[in-house]
């Protein structure tokens, strides 16, 4: 018994700390991070951004997909994330936006700061639902012309590409597709249910906002409406 226990001591040294860095520490423990009973939480983190930009006053839509092939997408008319250079990390904003932990504009408390209020501070950031997924796109209009990068599991697989604005491109916003992995969740399946009274909930809390959900199935295709004047959705239009 005794070998047995010196045995086990000796296997616990310098050698078995474990420094987890980057995205890392979210793939291998994903419920200290989100829900893993279904996807539904790493796709709020991206609606809750968008909801940030019309509470902000910079945006008047949310447009949520569920697409045929398993991904979602949610679209918004605000100002677009930064794609320029971070000053201190020199590195593209948008790929540090979805590749640290705790970076944002909502913890930029100086005066004239990105967000004067944010109601997403009570989850865990739009970088951990790129870490929870196959497939993350980010596609950024601003400032006259259009950012596209692509991530995997956390990393970047299609740097960042820009394009002139052309005539038929919107002038501002942000869309980002997700493809969630189904390795971390109990469910794979997006709970429709729960996603519907997420976004109705946001177009009661948002009135002048458009929330709209669109689900991509053969033959169908079912939409939010958008919300009335006093700030209530109005009955499902499919």
């Amino acid at each position: 018994m005794a070998t047995k226990q010196s045995s086990a001591a000796t296997s616990y040294g310098e050698a078995s700390i474990r420094v987890l860095k980057g995205l890392e520490p979210v793939k291998q423990r994903p419920g200290m991070y989100t829900r893993t009973d279904n996807p539904l939480h790493i796709i709020q983190e991206v609606i809750d951004n968008a909801a940030d930009e019309a509470l902000a006053g910079h945006g008047k839509r949310i447009d949520v997909t569920l697409h045929g092939d398993g991904s979602v997408s949610v679209h918004d008319d605000g100002r677009g994330i930064p794609y320029g250079l971070h000053p201190e990390e020199k590195v593209s904003v948008v790929e540090i936006v979805f590749t640290r932990l705790h970076a944002g504009g909502k913890f930029d408390k100086g005066a004239g700061g990105a967000y004067s209020f944010s109601g997403g501070l009570h989850g865990v950031g739009v970088s951990v639902t790129n870490a929870l997924a196959k497939r993350l796109e980010v596609t950024v209009w601003r400032d006259g012309q259009v950012a596209n990068i692509a991530f995997s599991g956390g990393y970047v697989i299609e740097p960042l590409k820009l394009r002139k604005n052309g005539a038929a491109d919107r002038r501002s916003g942000t869309t980002v597709r997700a493809w969630p992995d189904a390795k971390y969740f109990e469910s794979g399946e997006l709970p429709k249910a729960e996603l519907t009274h997420l976004l109705r909930s946001k177009a009661v809390l948002m009135p002048g906002v458009s929330v709209t959900l669109t689900t991509e199935l053969p033959g169908r295709s079912a939409r939010l409406p958008d919300a009335d004047a006093d700030g209530r959705p109005g009955d499902p239009a499919v």
